[in-house]
């Protein structure tokens, strides 16, 4: 029913999947309505709120700017903090990138684990969806739809023999989120990555951060789940959606969607004020407090 923020500092570094850039990074708490903030410390503290105002580019990572100043790679920080529960935090940087770790949220989780949460003396409160809003764009579809509780469902159709038709399906909270997505790594194919360095991406990728996907098999395995695409792309979907500003009330279902038709749900949904009202945690269904079964079935719908 309460806001919260984490209790302690803790930081990390690495280096960013696409600019190679070594990048320190520090985690602070914040107090009440302060939302996700981004800092760059070498900017004068520079302050990139985790908005949707404030998306610039999404072909292969989603990235914030505000007045010139850039902020790459946020999706898989913001899944973790967003499902963690985490409404205010303070996040400071020193470069433009963050860090990819082992490509997935898991340092992330570990990162907060050490943090612990703090309750705030202020009442959370929802982004709750009050009619359908959704976004289609060759064949791919998005859209999000009235709930009392924070569920996506993600489908995914890649001609490969290890991936093919995935589906994930969960009621978004801490433990679904630490048991059934954090650990599910970015991944690309062998066959892009040169097209890719020569666009000036992936600088930083490696074996160590990122699945590579050969013609019929995978060069650096074993997955750590069957289905570890479907679950990635889940896990960037609820990075992204973290881009509304307040946690959601709302289903929302993505089909061979990416970064950009997930931000162009949330600034469809966020230009529309009939599409939605800030709800209390009072006025919440006591459904978004409790632990939900999962499901992540690997088949097509």
């Amino acid at each position: 029913m309460f806001q919260s923020t984490i209790h302690r500092p803790v930081e990390t570094q690495g280096v960013g999947l696409h600019t190679g850039v070594h990048t320190h990074l520090r985690l602070l708490p914040a107090p009440p309505d302060t939302g996700i903030v981004f800092r760059r410390v070498d900017l004068d503290d520079f302050p990139i709120e985790a908005h949707g105002h404030n998306v610039a580019r999404v072909s292969y990572a989603t990235s914030l700017m505000k007045q010139g100043v850039l902020l790459s790679t946020t999706e898989h920080l913001l899944a973790a903090t967003y499902s963690y529960g985490i409404d205010n935090i303070f996040i400071d940087l020193d470069n433009i990138e963050i860090p990819i770790l082992d490509g997935s949220a898991e340092p992330f989780l570990q990162l907060l684990d050490q943090a612990g949460l703090r309750r705030l003396r202020r009442k959370r409160r929802y982004l709750r969806v009050l009619k359908p809003v959704e976004v289609l764009e060759d064949g791919r579809r998005i859209g999000i739809y009235p709930a009392n509780e924070f569920r996506v469902r993600c489908y995914v159709d890649f001609p490969h023999p290890l991936v093919g038709q995935q589906q994930v399906e969960l009621l978004v909270n801490p433990d679904s989120f630490r048991q059934v997505l954090s650990r599910a790594r970015t991944f690309c194919f062998e066959s892009d990555i040169e097209p890719l360095r020569a666009m000036g991406l992936i600088r930083g990728g490696s074996l160590d951060n990122a699945i590579v996907l050969t013609k019929d098999g995978v060069m650096n395995g074993p997955l750590r789940y069957p289905d570890e695409f479907g679950r990635h792309k889940a896990l960037d979907l609820i990075g992204d959606l973290a881009l509304v500003g307040l946690p959601l009330l709302g289903r929302v279902e993505a089909r061979k969607a990416g970064h950009s038709l997930h931000t162009q749900l949330v600034s469809r949904l966020l230009a529309d004020p009939s599409a939605w009202e800030i709800s209390t945690a009072q006025h919440a269904s006591a459904r978004s407090h409790r632990t939900p079964e999962f499901a992540t079935p690997a088949s097509a719908d």
